[in-house]
């Protein structure tokens, strides 16, 4: 009698599998919601193992993210995720890791920590939930927020100029840069899936509404009656024409984008989007605002460089063949050592 081992078939995942018990406390009507059900139904579309997954949070209304992933989480310190996430890569380079944090949270105190991150090409997708204040603290101005919000830590108005979180993650090198809006689910779902195929980081903002403390701050772009007259959807290889009538484009006038319509100017006077181009140009399209052009959204940047843990991993191992693979009791006791002893006055 022979016995035959049957091989088990991976169980497809659905959204109801990342779907915890814990009670999401968001404020009611927060954009927050519209992420987190686009993450939970887009994730299971993308093949990869629930128990390969995890999602690394700071502080803030957006790192209370991990609760609510039926995954893996760590839910860490003030700006620190992209730390403990690169941390979680060099020890396990399989997983698929998420870092989720807000623009207070990743680009004041944990600023230093996300753009050295993006530099090193660490394989993480990080999602920047941008609502233009600090939600958590009850409604300061935060590193986004324009000049001249008042607030309740900038009454007469904010006298700082605010980051532009896709212009200072493409100024540190960041091979994979997109945006998105939350409520524009969609589009949103389309991104992270580009996000996670990608193979180093990729830095996705969002768009997000905080209903409380900034309420509409990006209601031009996304109100779906106007988002058409006032956003570019980037696609690769295609021509930058946007409106409801599809007749606005934008060309290059020297170094300064144009807004044109359509049929005044010949076909191949319109910029064509290029995902791959050199970093100065996805940074001029990064630039763009209302009111005078149009809000650029989807990938702007998607380029392949060398990934950070696969090299840090490979140098070990080099190391490992040339020398030895050593021990922490021979390093300990080698000669690059020394004895603090009372004579030299230390007790």
């Amino acid at each position: 009698m022979t016995t035959e081992t049957i091989p088990l078939q991976p169980v497809p995942m659905t959204k109801a599998d990342l779907v915890t018990d814990q009670a999401v406390r968001w404020c009611p009507g927060c954009g927050d919601y519209a992420i987190l059900a686009t993450m939970q139904k887009v994730l299971p579309e993308c093949g990869i193992p629930r128990e390969n997954v995890v999602f690394v949070s700071g502080i803030g209304c957006s790192s209370r993210f991990p609760y609510y992933m039926n995954t893996y989480g760590i839910h860490s310190i003030h700006g620190r995720a992209p730390t403990l996430a690169t941390g979680l890569k060099l020890a396990n380079p399989d997983l698929t890791v998420f870092v989720i944090t807000g623009d207070g949270d990743g680009l004041s105190i944990g600023g230093n920590h996300l753009i050295h991150t993006l530099r090193r090409n660490v394989d993480l997708n990080i999602i920047l939930f941008n609502n233009r204040i600090y939600g958590l603290t009850k409604g300061q101005y935060s590193p986004t927020s324009l000049p001249g919000h008042k607030t309740k830590s900038s009454p007469m108005g904010s006298v700082e100029q605010g980051f532009n979180p896709l212009s200072v993650a493409l100024a540190a090198e960041a091979t994979f840069v997109a945006r998105s809006i939350d409520v524009h689910t969609k589009h949103l779902g389309e991104v992270i899936k580009r996000a996670v195929e990608h193979k180093g980081t990729s830095f996705v903002e969002v768009f997000q509404n905080c209903n409380i403390f900034n309420d509409g701050a990006w209601e031009d772009v996304a109100n779906a009656k106007t988002r058409a007259e006032h956003t570019l959807e980037l696609v690769h290889g295609q021509p930058m024409i946007f409106g409801a009538a599809r007749d606005k484009g934008i060309r290059l006038n020297g170094f300064q984008p144009e807004v044109v319509n359509v049929a005044d100017v010949p076909a191949d006077a319109l910029l064509t989007h290029d995902e791959r181009a050199q970093v100065s140009y996805h940074y001029l399209i990064s630039r763009m605002t209302l009111p005078e052009y149009p809000v650029p959204l989807g990938v702007l940047r998607s380029v392949d460089k060398p990934v950070y843990e696969h090299q840090v991993i490979q140098q070990g191992r080099d190391a490992a063949a040339k020398m030895g693979p050593g021990s922490l009791e021979d390093l300990v006791a080698s000669n690059e050592s020394w004895v603090v002893s009372a004579r030299n006055g230390l007790h």
